[in-house]
């Protein structure tokens, strides 16, 4: 966040604060999916980004093999980690349903995937934290045969 939008973002309500840094969340080319594209990248495996003609939009597809990787935020995809089982604080009324129907929308998109053949990898945001294990988990789903 740059310092003029931090220092308005300071000066404006707490309700009018919350809102203006929920504008801010990105949906695509968020930090732990540019890291897991790297480490594909560098695997030497080539992809396409956020297919719209798929299911819940994956975040990296491998059309050749049939595989697509999602990369979720554990907060809004509702991880069973630390960070999915915080709980909003501020207009909780609002963001519980939200969070449940974006858990729902999540298995939703898996299923069709699945029923249109597709295989399904997710990495959590909290799994980006070990590289090595995010990297062994990418190599294990795009070797295999399925």
């Amino acid at each position: 966040m740059s310092i003029n939008k931090n220092r308005k973002a300071l000066s404006q309500p707490p309700d009018a604060r919350v809102s203006t840094q929920m504008r801010l969340i990105r949906k695509k080319d968020t930090k732990p999916e540019i890291f897991v594209r790297r480490i594909v990248h560098g695997m030497g495996y080539r992809y396409r980004l956020h297919r719209s003609d798929l299911p819940g939009t994956p975040d990296l597809v491998f059309p050749a093999r049939k595989k697509v990787i999602l990369v979720h935020g554990c907060f809004w995809h509702q991880h069973d980690c630390r960070l999915g089982r915080r709980q909003p604080k501020a207009n909780p009324e609002y963001w519980l349903p939200k969070l449940k129907r974006n858990r729902e929308r999540d298995l939703t998109a898996e299923e069709a995937l699945s029923r249109l053949g597709w295989n399904v990898l997710t990495i959590w945001e909290c799994e980006t934290r070990d590289p090595v294990d995010v990297e062994a988990k990418v190599r294990s789903f795009l070797e295999a045969f399925i």
